[in-house]
């Protein structure tokens, strides 16, 4: 059984807290005799930016590993990378909380279960970017995916959550058996180890652990939706909660490649030359990043969901950050690949989650069909409502990767560090679909400033205020780290190092 101190405690803080929270939240829902729930989200807020501010500790100290046993070594780790993934899912709860809570309201849906679930997820991917071992790595996916999984069909009216919450729940555990069964053959062909350290040492790859290292990756590219994994991702995202949707997309996508990139570096990176199988992990995901970033744009061009087209976004932005992953191959370009993935993920979290909350306050109330999400919902919105339309344009052309926004300096890393990596064609692709992606996000633009209004568009009075915030939140966020790269520059290119990259 792994030995808890004080140190341990204090690594986990962020984790504890989220936990806490989130029981505090299911005890005041028991005991709970108005209507009035207004403070739950902003409970949920206050919760996340404690344990951000508990995560910067591990940020600013030298890395050192946590929960050890006397035989096995460390489960965890307390280092700068864990520390920033921490930030970032807090962030992403602290603002995903507040469209929830308009989104929620306006409904008449919101409850205490609903935030202590998003907290308990949450604190599933802070502990998955810290595990440093193949069992407490699947115990992170987990408690994440158990969170999201209930988040999913939370709202309980119609079939179209029902069906994404069944498929979601069904690949999802389909995805952590593969998971499992790859662990167990790496623990076989290992002699009996599960550490990163310990693997790392085993040296090039044999048959048997290539086919358990491809198992293991396989499930994290299922969380991340990328292709050819990617299938469960746009009726999940669909036909969930906007709110979960937004959350879904920017916190498990951070944890998932934070897990992914310590497996691959730390756990395989002296494996990257192939050994006796005749082709090495960073080969295998540099074709799989082509993929994702084809399909992904490709199939978001056709949409007019609105919806719908962010979740393609979403699996196009999967392939952008699995070619910073590709590129961690090489040990001279590891140290700016993940940094590049890292800057990617904060940008990410503010325009993505930023993207969703538009979506969500322009929904209908009455009902989620596929017409809530229709373009033309977002026609002429640029006058019933500038600042949305405002707002939707700084996400879409931060997604688009146009300065100078966060979007932008993300891809600029990410493509720098596969030059880096000499990965020229891999970068020329990704560029190459970076400009499809300008059609379809430009698409929306024009939409909400070119053509004339849809009578109906309207915004609940209750949403306003916690919209508001969130999306004046984002859209400031989005801005700043594309107009001030070395807001989190330095700390990203330091966090990099400490997970092995320099």
């Amino acid at each position: 059984m792994p030995q808890f101190n004080l140190a341990d405690i204090l690594a986990l803080a962020p984790v504890i807290l989220l936990v806490l929270g989130g029981m505090v939240l299911l005890m005041l829902e028991v005991f709970q005799e108005s209507d009035k729930r207004g403070y739950q989200a902003w409970f949920t807020v206050v919760t996340s930016v404690l344990a951000g501010i508990a995560a910067i500790p591990m940020i600013t100290s030298e890395a050192f590993p946590i929960l050890r046993t006397a035989t096995r070594g460390a489960f965890a780790v307390s280092d700068p990378f864990a520390g920033v993934i921490a930030v970032i899912v807090c962030v992403g709860l602290a603002i995903s909380s507040l469209v929830a809570a308009a989104f929620l309201q306006a409904r008449r849906a919101e409850r205490g279960e609903f935030y202590a679930l998003a907290m308990f997820g949450a604190s599933g991917m802070i502990l998955l970017a810290q595990s440093t071992d193949l069992l407490s790595i699947f115990i992170g996916i987990e408690i994440m995916s158990v969170a999201t999984y209930a988040l999913a069909a939370y709202m309980r009216r119609g079939t179209r959550p029902a069906e994404a919450a069944f498929k979601y729940f069904i690949l999802g555990a389909f995805s952590s058996a593969i998971y499992l069964y790859g662990a167990a053959l790496v623990y076989g062909a290992s002699g009996g180890k599960t550490s990163l350290a310990d693997l790392a040492r085993v040296g090039d790859l044999s048959v048997l652990m290539g086919a358990g290292l491809a198992l293991v990756a396989a499930g994290f590219l299922f969380k991340v939706a990328a292709a050819p994994f990617h299938m469960w991702a746009p009726d999940v995202y669909e036909g969930s909660p906007t709110p979960v949707t937004a959350f879904m997309a920017v916190g498990v996508k951070a944890a998932a490649f934070a897990a992914l990139l310590r497996v691959l570096t730390v756990g395989f990176g002296s494996a990257s030359q192939a050994g006796t199988i005749g082709v090495g992990w960073g080969e295998v995901i540099a074709v799989l990043a082509v993929i994702t970033m084809l399909v992904g744009n490709l199939l978001a061009v056709p949409q007019r969901s609105v919806k719908r087209l962010l979740a393609y976004s979403s699996i196009a932005h999967a392939g952008y950050l699995l070619v910073g992953v590709a590129a961690a191959q090489d040990p001279a370009a590891r140290a700016a690949a993940s940094a590049g993935i890292l800057y990617y993920l904060a940008a990410y979290t503010f325009t993505g989650v930023g993207a969703f909350a538009v979506v969500a306050a322009l929904e209908r109330l009455e009902g989620e069909g596929p017409m809530s999400w229709d373009l033309d919902r977002f026609a002429g919105v640029a006058k019933s409502h500038p600042g949305l339309a405002l707002a939707m344009a700084i996400f879409m052309l931060s997604l688009a990767g146009i300065p100078p926004t966060a979007g932008f300096v993300g891809k600029l890393w990410i493509f720098k560090a596969a030059i880096d990596a000499k990965l020229y064609g891999l970068a020329i692709f990704g560029v190459l679909t970076s400009v499809i992606g300008v059609y379809y996000y430009l698409r929306v633009v024009v939409y909400l400033y070119m053509r004339e209004p849809e009578p109906s568009v309207g915004v609940a009075p209750a949403t306003r205020p916690n919209m508001a915030i969130a999306l004046a939140v984002a859209a400031v966020g989005t801005v700043l780290l594309g107009v001030l790269p070395g807001l989190i520059g330095e700390t990203v290119r330091a966090s990099a190092l400490a997970l092995g990259g320099g």
